[in-house]
């Protein structure tokens, strides 16, 4: 038969064994989960776009600097030679391809440097002092750069390594041989880098008080070994005077290193042997490179079945721009002049999924028809706006598909900026959701309480029954 006492027990579910402590934590889950799960659930599309996007110009940057390293690659460009690497040898330098060659090159003079040394001091050694007091180096453009000479670097050594680190321009070292210990000083090539030196406050008869030299105006123990010049060469007949023995200004994108003087009458040949490297095969090669390309941004940008399996980039505007710009490749000109000035004019042609299609027999016709100016307009020797040749006209494109305020960049900056809102939300949630279970903790403690003063009744309130109950009996 059921009692009062019984009843209440039920009700209150008093020695039930219920965790309150598991009863929290499976409320707060049940608030948690499902947004959580949103949050998370677009956290990770974003992530994935933002990987795309981010392989997407990681991938554009590749195939624009490889192209740009394999045109100007010598195999493409020619090699620079020289008949006499004795008296002048070339290089190439990077932006563009030597113009004008081949020319006669003649050395008249080479640059020197001034360069002096100081009185043989007989059995020093470099750690040995040399007086204290400051020394003065002035440049021919009336620059002075002072150095304090004290304890702290008072020695042959000591002075050199404060001279070398000085920025002056001029190098020191301490030479040592049977004559004893000095001091050699040297400024750079031409007569526009020629210096002096002064000293002050240095006492008489030290090293120190010797290094003084004025271009031979007042007396010095520094003997002058070298005098500043410039050189002189002449291009095709035309004079020229650099200060020093490395020219990269005389021709375009070439670096000529003079290093002895031209027998009278004689001349060096500088020219560029003709390319070795097929443009057909770097065109196959340029083709199978950008299909790559084309089709990873394919399968990010597909529509899919559904939404379940369509690529992480469908329907954004900044990537059908960036195939649109790509696609434009064939059709745009690479050269303002001659019979064919654009990639379709030689057989590479868009198809309409994205893709490009090299006509072999169409390029071979095109380069049997006139194969410099196939060359020029693919590879032009210097690329210019009008004429950006193969590797410009990418670098241009990629340039503008990566602009700061273009449309690409924007959508990266605003995927990033999704990432930390998302990764803020999932932050407030656990806050809220610290709170809420911390309200909910509160609650079934006080629950606890009240329960433990009820339990109590009910004890008291069995036992009147049970008296009641035997009276009447």
């Amino acid at each position: 038969m059921s009692t009062l006492g019984s009843s209440i027990v039920t009700a209150l579910g008093a020695g039930s064994g219920i965790d309150t402590s598991a009863l929290v934590k499976s409320l707060v889950s049940a608030s948690r989960d499902p947004k959580q799960q949103a949050i998370t659930s677009q956290q990770s599309l974003n992530s994935s776009r933002i990987s795309a996007v981010g392989s997407a110009i990681s991938s554009l940057d590749t195939f624009a600097d490889a192209l740009t390293e394999v045109l100007s690659g010598a195999a493409y460009t020619g090699t620079p030679s020289s008949s006499d690497a004795a008296t002048a040898n070339i290089s190439v330098l990077s932006g563009g391809t030597p113009a004008g060659l081949p020319v006669r090159l003649s050395v008249q003079q080479l640059a020197t440097a001034r360069a002096l040394s100081s009185t043989a001091v007989a059995g020093a050694k470099s750690s040995d002092p040399v007086g204290t007091g400051t020394l003065t180096i002035k440049g021919a453009d009336g620059t002075e750069t002072e150095i304090t000479v004290d304890y702290r670097n008072n020695s042959y050594s000591g002075l050199a390594a404060a001279i070398n680190a000085s920025g002056s321009g001029v190098t020191a070292r301490v030479v040592t041989d049977q004559s004893g210990t000095r001091l050699v000083l040297k400024g750079e090539t031409g007569v526009e880098n020629d210096f002096t030196v002064a000293v002050t406050g240095a006492a008489d008869g030290t090293v120190l008080k010797g290094l003084a030299w004025d271009n031979g105006v007042t007396a010095s123990t520094m003997t002058s070994n070298s005098e500043p010049q410039n050189a002189k060469i002449t291009l095709d007949g035309q004079a020229y005077e650099y200060a020093s023995n490395t020219i990269d200004g005389a021709i375009p994108y070439l670096r000529i290193g003079i290093a002895k003087v031209s027998e009278p009458g004689t001349s060096v040949t500088l020219s560029m042997t003709q390319p070795t490297a097929g443009l057909s095969d770097l065109l196959k090669e340029f083709v199978s490179a950008y299909n790559t390309l084309s089709k990873a941004l394919a399968t990010a940008t597909s529509k899919g079945t559904d939404s379940s399996n369509a690529g992480v980039l469908n329907g954004v505007s900044a990537v059908r721009d960036m195939q649109r710009q790509l696609a434009a490749l064939t059709s745009t000109p690479l050269a303002s002049t001659g019979t064919f000035r654009t990639l379709a004019d030689i057989g590479i042609t868009t198809n309409r999924d994205g893709t490009l299609t090299l006509d072999s027999t169409r390029l071979a016709a095109a380069m049997e028809a006139d194969p410099e100016g196939v060359t020029n307009m693919v590879n032009p020797k210097t690329a210019t706006a009008a004429n950006p040749g193969l590797s410009k006209l990418m670098d241009d494109v990629r340039d503008n598909i990566e602009q700061d305020n273009g449309s690409l960049k924007l959508l990266q900056k605003r995927y990033q900026d999704l990432a930390k809102g998302f990764t803020d939300q999932l932050t407030k949630l656990d806050t809220q959701m610290s709170s809420y279970e911390e309200q909910l903790t509160k609650i079934y403690a006080a629950m606890d309480t009240r329960l433990a003063a009820l339990k109590a009744t009910q004890s008291y309130l069995d036992q009147q029954v049970k008296v009641w109950t035997n009276s009447k009996d």
